[in-house]
């Protein structure tokens, strides 16, 4: 317990002791100003050493140790009332009362402004490690908000036109105040019609001015946005459906759609709206300055004092409104998540009653939600209590010692009304500039998680060139070792090696997860193998340009999906020159042409969200009729008899017969479908354990036929 108080002790002797030399030392000055022993000037700024010699004497001597902070503060203390009473004196001429004599009030005063720049000093130059941190935040902010800047390339005339027109807006503005005392002074002392009638014209020129300018300002950057939004949400989506499908696999739905629909959002605001709020609120300050400086520089130094403790106050907020807004955005993408899961698995949610779990579920979610946003809410309702409070000190300052000023002559009434029109929207610009820079860091940090997207590589290449005019069709997976990225320590295959011919049937058998279906994701490039390759004519299947690749390898899987549209765009999806005969002509393979034309509207029948308006069997035949509209090399049908009645499958065969030189891969648990096969192989664990015909193979009496025993149905056995 003593090894805590000590320091805390020593702390508080050390701010005493500094206290009482320091207010010693400055009545001293007053003493030796009232008996003329130096000249002003020169008393304040010997006054000034020897009070900076003196407290870091007795700061060394309690604390043993000096840290810059505090040398900076007791020089920026020690010199003030100096440089101050220098600088009135060389500019205005006059003398302040601080410099003719020393009190409390002076000595509180200069305190005062000393600890707030030292404040806004460390909070803006802060020092080593926080120092290099804070380069770094602003360094990458910079580079974001340069990033952003260039997507607006396009849009560029409408920011200019923009930021002329709030150019503008601000001069009128600015006017508006200086006018308003003009029309009091003149209603105060001897009325003059032509000078009154004069500022009333001028006034209402300047206010019609600000008003038709603000609402073009704001006209042309809503347009910017708007099509800036949407040029970034396209680029977005692009590269999306670029990306590998393991990436869908470990990044959640929620925080893609968050992405696209609110990052996106505050992208547009960073330039249009946080840069043209900076300008505005910076032009206007530095022009109500200028107009301040001339009413009363006395005033106008004293309510500048404001701006590090608004910085402060600023800081803080920042701090902890970031880190609650980036929490918030995780919640509300776990949220959606929740729903987006319970929505698309409704059918499975209601066959197993559990829309009560569900609803609690989300419900948690929407509650943390909730948490966290009160929690922001909290610490936005305290910062604008703190800047509210700071105005509020600031303005009972100001309006004391604007008596004094009037009382002695210094400035008019009108000046005064004028005066204090500024301070209260300068006071405003002030916290908003603060304010623009939180709120821009925000934006840049929304930006910052989009450009992650937009920036990031494929981990399965899509730049092939590879366009043969002949391809064969043979294909052979070699030495293939793979895991699927959301669980890299299982593998799946091992050391897999197979060997697809053109003109023949290969079909896989094998337990459920043994590997199967891995092997069509492969195929399909939806993943690289981490071991080994896979050719196609002897080419890897990456040297192949992807539109190229996917229109020789068509897959057909036993949970077909279909997109909202007609059964025409469903059938040549991805085709942009299919033509009608073409496509008949695949639904005709399919067996689909019978039924599609039974339907309302024949092939421009919209088929619903996900086909929901077509049965399981329609949908099936559709997805092959897609498959084989393409006339691919290499045809993958996974599990598709499952949903085919026997007469709908004996014509699929037939079709897929008329093709003698394509490559067929199947993946089937009917034996009818396998027996036929040119080569059957099995999979178990990852590897090849048997392959042959149905014949070859049943007569092993190993891995297959102990499948054909408790797989299929006595109702497939051969005739």
């Amino acid at each position: 317990m003593a090894d805590n108080t000590a320091p805390v002790f020593r702390k508080v002797v050390a701010l005493t002791s500094a206290v009482c030399v320091d207010l010693s030392l400055f009545y001293a000055s007053g003493f030796v100003a009232t008996h003329g022993v130096f000249g002003d000037l020169s008393r304040l700024w010997v006054s000034a050493v020897l009070r900076c010699l003196a407290l870091i004497a007795v700061t060394l001597f309690t604390l043993e140790d000096l840290k810059p902070v505090l040398i900076r503060f007791i020089t920026a203390h020690s010199v003030l009332p100096a440089v101050f009473e220098t600088g009135t004196r060389v500019v205005y001429h006059e003398e302040s009362q601080c410099g003719l004599l020393a009190d409390m009030r002076c000595w509180l005063m200069c305190a005062g402004a000393s600890l707030a720049a030292a404040l806004f000093w460390e909070l803006t130059i802060p020092d080593a490690d926080d120092a290099a941190a804070g380069k770094e935040k602003k360094q990458k902010a910079r580079v974001l908000f340069m990033r952003v800047l260039r997507l607006y390339k396009p849009y560029y005339s409408l920011l200019f036109g923009g930021f002329v027109f709030l150019s503008l807006a601000v001069i009128c503005e600015m006017m508006i105040p200086f006018y308003t005392g003009r029309v009091i002074d003149i209603l105060g002392s001897h009325y003059q019609q032509n000078e009154f009638l004069s500022a009333l014209l001028f006034m209402g020129l300047y206010s019609l001015g600000s008003s038709v300018s603000a609402g073009c300002r704001g006209g042309l950057l809503t347009c910017a946005i708007s099509a800036f939004t949407c040029r970034v949400k396209g680029k977005l989506f692009e590269a999306l459906t670029k990306q590998e499908i393991g990436f869908y696999e470990t990044i959640k739905t929620g925080e893609i759609t968050s992405r696209l629909s609110k990052d996106t959002n505050l992208m547009g605001r960073t330039v249009c709206l946080n840069v043209n709020v900076l300008l505005r609120t910076f032009i206007k300050t530095l022009g109500m300055i200028s107009l301040m400086m001339n009413l009363s520089w006395k005033l106008t130094f004293l309510v500048l004092m404001e701006t590090p403790i608004t910085g402060l106050i600023q800081n803080i907020y920042d701090t902890h409104y970031q880190r609650l807004s980036l929490a918030l955005q995780d919640s509300m993408a776990l949220a959606n998540e929740a729903a987006n899961e319970v929505v698309s698995g409704i059918r499975v949610v209601r066959s197993f009653n559990t829309e009560k779990h569900e609803a609690r579920r989300y419900d948690n979610h929407l509650m943390d939600t909730h948490t966290l946003k009160t929690r922001r809410d909290t610490v936005r309702a305290v910062y604008v209590l703190a800047q509210r409070l700071t105005g509020l000190g600031m303005q009972v300052f100001m309006l004391y010692y604007s008596r004094l000023f009037i009382r002695r002559g210094q400035m008019t009434t009108g000046n005064l009304v004028s005066f204090i029109l500024y301070q209260s929207d300068l006071g405003h610009n002030i916290r908003t500039l603060t304010y623009i820079f939180g709120d821009m860091l925000n934006s840049v940090g929304a930006a910052g998680k989009v450009f992650e997207y937009l920036d990031r590589e494929p981990l399965v290449s899509t730049k092939g060139k590879l366009t043969p005019d002949q391809l064969k069709g043979h294909v052979s997976f070699r030495h293939l070792n793979f895991a699927y990225p959301a669980c890299p320590k299982k593998p799946v295959l091992k050391d897999f090696s197979l060997e697809l011919k053109p003109g023949q049937m290969t079909a896989l058998v094998g337990p459920s997860g043994e590997g199967k279906s891995t092997c069509v994701s492969l195929l399909e490039r939806f993943y690289e193998p981490q071991d080994g390759q896979i050719l196609l004519d002897n080419e890897p299947l990456k040297s192949y340009e992807h539109r190229f690749l996917h229109k020789k390898i068509a897959v057909v899987s036993q949970e077909p999906v279909l997109f909202s549209g007609s059964v025409r765009h469903n059938i040549a999806y991805g085709l942009d020159d299919c033509s009608l005969e073409e496509i008949q002509e695949a639904a005709h393979k399919a067996n689909a042409h019978e039924f599609i034309k039974q339907l309302k509207k024949g092939y421009d029948t919209e088929v619903g969200e996900g086909g929901g308006q077509l049965s399981k069997s329609e949908r099936q035949r559709i997805a092959i009729a897609r498959a084989l509209v393409r006339q691919p090399q290499v045809l993958i049908l996974d599990e598709i008899t499952s949903s085919l009645d026997a007469e709908c499958e004996n014509k699929v065969q037939q079709a897929l017969a008329s093709c003698p030189n394509q490559t067929l891969l199947v993946i089937a648990h009917r034996l009818k479908t396998i027996e036929k096969a040119d080569q059957i192989v099995v999979v178990g664990d990852g590897r090849v354990q048997e392959r042959g015909t149905h014949r070859e193979l049943m007569d092993m009496k190993g891995s297959y036929y102990k499948l054909r025993e408790k797989l299929f149905t006595e109702g497939d056995s051969p005739q």
